[in-house]
C-alpha cells in the first residue's frame, strides 16, 4: 500500500521527529510513503481567525499537491478536520456565492481520503499491535478536534494499550479541553493557561512520565506549562511513542 504524509506546517517547522516516526511507523507496517512537496499549511490559522477567502488558496494549493493519492495520512487531528470538515464548508460557500464548483469539487474529491494517522492504523491497516516497545507509564491526552470532530473513540488508546512495557493510566477529566484551541490561546491567553494548568494538574495526579497526545499543537501548549512549573513529566507524541522499539526507543 502506498500513502501520502501530509506532515503539517507545525510538525514540520517545530516537531520534525514526529513526521520521521510516521514514516518509520508506516514503513515497519509495509506501507509506502510519499511526501509531497508541494504542501504547505492547511489555512487553519486563517479560517479560525475568520478569514474564509484567505484560506481558498491553501485549500486549492493542497488539495492539488495530494492529488491522485488514496490516501493522505496525517499525525494531526485538527489538520485531518479542517481538509474533511472545513474544506467542503468552504465549497460549498463560494457555490452558493457564486464564484463556481471549483472549491466545492476539489474539498469533496479531497476529503474521503484524508486519514488521522490513529484510524488509518485501526480502520484502513486493521491492526492495534504495531509491534512498538515503550517501558514507560503513559497518560493519553485526547485533543478536541480528534474527540468531538473526527470522532476517534478509543482508536489511540487501543494502540497505546498494545504497546509492549507500556503503562497506560486514565487522565482524570480527559474530555476537558486543554485550553489551547489554536488562536484562542493568542487571544485569550490568561483563559488558555488557566485551562492548560489544570489539565497538567490532572496529568501530575496519575503519576504517568509521559503526557501523550495525537496533536503537537496541544501538546506544545501542556509541555509549556509543564516546563514552566518544573515538572518532571514530558509529552510525547503518540506517534514517537508507536514508532519506538528496543533498537529505535524515543530520543
Amino acid at each position: 500500500m502506498r500513502v501520502a504524509l501530509f506532515v503539517t506546517c507545525v510538525n514540520d517547522v517545530l516537531y520534525p521527529r514526529t513526521g520521521i516516526a510516521v514514516v518509520r511507523l508506516l514503513e515497519r507496517l509495509g506501507v509506502t510513503v510519499d511526501f509531497p512537496a508541494g504542501q504547505s499549511c492547511c489555512g487553519q490559522p486563517q479560517y479560525n481567525t475568520g478569514y474564509r477567502r484567505e484560506t481558498e488558496p491553501l485549500l486549492r494549493r493542497t488539495a492539488r499537491a495530494f492529488a491522485g493519492h488514496a490516501h493522505v495520512v496525517t499525525p494531526s487531528g485538527s489538520c485531518a478536520a479542517m481538509l474533511r470538515e472545513h474544506y467542503p464548508r468552504i465549497g460549498r460557500r463560494a457555490l452558493a456565492e457564486g464564484r463556481g464548483a471549483e472549491l466545492a469539487d476539489l474539498a469533496a474529491d479531497l476529503a474521503p481520503r484524508v486519514y488521522e494517522l490513529t484510524e488509518f492504523l485501526v480502520d484502513v491497516l486493521g491492526v492495534s499491535d504495531v509491534g512498538a516497545y515503550f517501558p514507560h507509564t503513559v497518560t493519553y491526552h485526547p485533543s478536541c478536534h480528534g474527540l468531538r470532530g473526527l470522532g476517534l473513540g478509543d482508536r489511540p488508546r487501543r494502540l497505546l494499550a498494545a504497546v509492549e512495557g507500556l503503562d497506560l493510566v486514565e487522565l482524570p477529566g480527559a474530555e476537558e479541553c486543554c485550553g489551547f484551541g489554536g488562536t484562542f490561546a493568542v487571544k485569550n491567553p490568561d483563559v488558555s493557561a488557566a485551562m492548560g494548568t489544570d489539565k497538567i494538574r490532572n496529568a501530575a495526579a496519575t503519576g504517568a512520565e509521559v503526557v501523550c497526545g495525537a496533536d503537537n499543537s496541544c501538546l506544545a501548549h501542556l509541555d509549556g506549562l509543564l516546563r514552566r512549573t518544573g515538572s518532571p513529566q514530558r509529552a510525547v507524541h503518540l506517534a514517537e511513542i508507536l514508532a519506538a522499539t528496543a533498537q529505535e526507543p524515543v530520543r
